[in-house]
């Protein structure tokens, strides 16, 4: 297979992913102001540094408002991971690879494209259009998701978009915890206090995890949700779920056991990474502390995905 084509693929999955992961970045602060109207203040910064988007940000805004964040975050072109821009840069990979993907694929980012594109800002949207409108962004990367898995064979190229997508997903889960560690509270409002439990309600509702979490456990325990997002082995939207089903696509990609250890540096950096979530517990999480520790964690997955791009899509020199 083409590394040109197998980085389409990847990127096309990422792109998406991360489309679908900032419509609901955007809902943790919309589902604040639902769920505790004049309790909490909305804050859309944490969001900004969260996603590491903060830097850009400021070049153009000199204010973090809730018009200006959206904005940027949904529609700036400038902003190279807004949805428009994950959208546009998913459709143009495909553009370029449409023989190599199936016709339900093309057809359904080009529709999903235009209707972004047909929407400049939200600026005089109301909370229940705003709502409505990500949702819409869920349900078309949702969409994309089920087109796939029942029009492409399992082959390489499969593979390739699976791992770009969970790789992606690990990182933006992670960001999805940090963003309690930028939101700011009164010094009495603290830890245990209702307005956190109100921000850590909003984060699992957000990665669509409130119902599975209740199902584990009956209070809401930034303990036990940091445990749920990050090392449980069933919910797919876990840290450790998506860098073990990363790990088992960039195996079927070379076709080598993965009992007989790694063939790559791919292989190794992504297994290796894996290893250390699977034999960490919630209690080595906060004797560290989590921002650090989700902070260490997407270096590694970066440098993961660095290295899967040094293996299979860098140029390399042609030995003579």
């Amino acid at each position: 297979m083409l590394s040109r084509v197998a980085n389409s693929i990847y990127w096309i999955n990422r792109y998406i992913e991360r489309a679908e992961n900032y419509s609901r970045f955007v809902s943790v602060n919309l589902n604040l102001a639902l769920d505790a109207p004049g309790i909490l203040t909305e804050q859309w910064e944490p969001l900004l540094i969260a996603t590491a988007d903060n830097y850009g940000f400021f070049e153009f805004h000199s204010r973090a408002n809730r018009n200006n964040v959206i904005d940027y975050m949904t529609f700036d072109k400038r902003n190279p991971n807004s949805i428009y821009s994950c959208l546009a840069a998913a459709r143009e990979n495909a553009r370029t690879i449409r023989e190599s993907i199936t016709k339900e694929m093309w057809e359904h980012i080009n529709i999903f494209y235009l209707k972004i594109k047909e929407t400049q800002s939200a600026k005089n949207w109301d909370v229940e259009q705003l709502q409505q409108f990500f949702t819409e962004i869920k349900d078309g990367c949702q969409l994309f998701w089920g087109i796939v898995d029942s029009t492409v064979t399992r082959n390489e190229a499969f593979h390739f978009g699976r791992m770009g997508r969970f790789l992606e997903r690990a990182d933006k889960t992670s960001r999805f915890l940090d963003v309690r560690y930028f939101t700011l509270l009164p010094d009495d409002e603290a830890f245990g206090s209702p307005q956190e439990l109100l921000i850590w309600t909003s984060v699992l509702k957000s990665v669509g995890a409130f119902n599975m979490y209740r199902q584990e456990h009956r209070v809401i325990n930034p303990s036990h949700i940091v445990e749920f997002l990050i090392l449980d082995k069933s919910f797919p939207r876990s840290v450790f779920y998506c860098i073990r089903q990363a790990e088992l696509s960039l195996y079927e990609i070379s076709g080598h056991k993965m009992t007989e250890g790694y063939s790559n540096p791919a292989e190794k950096s992504l297994s290796k990474l894996r290893h250390e979530i699977e034999f960490t517990e919630v209690e080595d999480i906060f004797e560290k502390a989590l921002h650090p520790y989700l902070d260490e964690f997407q270096i590694k997955n970066n440098n993961v995905a660095k290295t899967i791009f040094e293996t299979y899509f860098g140029l390399k020199p042609i030995e003579q």
